[in-house]
């Protein structure tokens, strides 16, 4: 068997080429925060995790621009050996002061930081917990991991009860969720998940790569139900609302110091270029300077979630500015992706594996800097074609 047949016999993505509705991939010509361009065609950009607008701010260019001038364009080396710069140590200062813990670790990506973190903690013996709708970054960091990997319902308190009772008491247990869950918006239930985890004496860590700098004055999900001390790691990325490339996690220095001498896959990565750690610095400082685009981006989401509920739209359980727009079968979230791009509006299609059979959508995302018109056009075509395709 040739190991390369696997290949040769994938042909759904060339598939949905040929017939012009192959949603993935598209290269753009700008992208100028809320509106991009692809090959001409302007469009209003409704898939991006940039809730706070803040990858055009001028603070932030103008501190990337210059981290370049006196760093150059890489540090060509891991943080461990000759990767790390003042530059890095500042932010983790300043990440862990923003977020409420002791000590703060910089990798190169959020997925490494998944990757490197669980697989760091979880001993042969240890028992880590996941949320089935939990990202595929905690999945496979938990795969990388020897220790037995237990799963409950979404968000279903009574089943993850369950799973802990069924523990022994003699195994190190990790419970590990979304507190913002990336494809339809809701939150973890902090507030009735971290009594269960102290019951059973598991610990808690938090991934809150789309609640970072939306939730909880833009501390995340933890300060949002003011839980803040009673969640032991609380990790982010810098691709969303920090207008970077990179990832962190938060939590006691005893630790972070563990996590720092043997996690994997920050010991053998080159560390974050100067420009991203100096973007991520100068995004942080905006955050504390103008935490009106906080209050703007969930003012924004609020009105579009009452906007499309209106129209007829399923938009599931969000709470937050990730809206899904429930279809339920791949042929109608493509062809309703296909006309809306067309029109205009730029939205993400998701289908299994990255949510369940049944649940294809949508995924459509706001930032602080849409304006009025904009959203007024977004919601006059997702109307439009919504009763084209049948939707609604």
């Amino acid at each position: 068997m040739d190991v390369f047949k696997k290949c040769f016999d994938f042909t759904e993505a060339r598939d949905a080429m040929e017939h012009g509705i192959y949603p993935y991939f598209i290269p753009l010509t700008e992208t100028e925060g809320s509106e991009a361009n692809y090959q001409g065609h302007k469009l209003i950009m409704c898939g991006s995790n940039n809730y706070l607008g803040l990858t055009t701010h001028p603070k932030v260019r103008e501190a990337a621009i210059e981290a370049i001038r006196h760093y150059g364009t890489s540090c060509t080396g891991s943080r461990f050996l000759n990767g790390t710069l003042e530059l890095h140590e500042r932010l983790e200062v300043e990440l862990a002061e923003w977020v409420g813990k002791e000590a703060a670790l910089v990798f190169s990506t959020g997925m490494q930081t998944n990757l490197g973190v669980i697989s760091a903690l979880i001993n042969r013996d240890d028992i880590i917990i996941l949320d089935k709708d939990d990202h595929a970054s905690i999945v496979d960091g938990a795969k990388l991991s020897p220790g037995k990997i237990e799963r409950f319902r979404h968000n279903d308190m009574e089943h993850l009860e369950r799973v802990l009772q069924s523990i022994s008491v003699e195994a190190g247990r990790l419970i590990v969720v979304d507190g913002l869950f990336s494809m339809e918006g809701d939150l973890a239930p902090l507030p009735k998940l971290i009594p269960l985890a102290k019951k059973y004496g598991a610990r808690v860590m938090v991934d809150d790569a789309h609640a970072f700098g939306v939730l909880g004055g833009g501390r995340g999900t933890a300060a949002h139900f003011g839980m803040t001390q009673d969640v032991d790691l609380i990790m982010s990325t810098f691709s969303k609302s920090l207008a970077s490339l990179g990832g962190f996690i938060a939590g006691d220095e005893d630790v972070i110091h563990f996590i720092k001498h043997t996690a994997r896959s920050l010991i053998f990565s080159a560390s974050i270029p100067p420009s991203n750690a100096a973007a991520a610095l100068a995004a942080l400082q905006v955050m504390r300077e103008e935490p009106e685009r906080i209050e703007r981006v969930n003012q924004i989401a609020d009105r579009m979630r009452r906007e499309y509920q209106a129209l007829g739209f399923n938009t599931g359980n969000s709470v937050t500015p990730v809206i899904p727009i429930l279809i339920g079968d791949n042929e109608r979230t493509f062809l309703m992706w296909k006309k809306l791009f067309d029109a205009g509006v730029f939205v993400n299609p998701v289908i299994a594996p990255a949510v369940f059979p049944g649940r294809q959508l949508l995924r459509t995302s706001y930032m602080a800097t849409h304006t009025d018109a904009q959203l007024d056009f977004v919601l006059e075509t997702f109307a439009k074609v919504g009763k084209e395709v049948g939707i609604i």
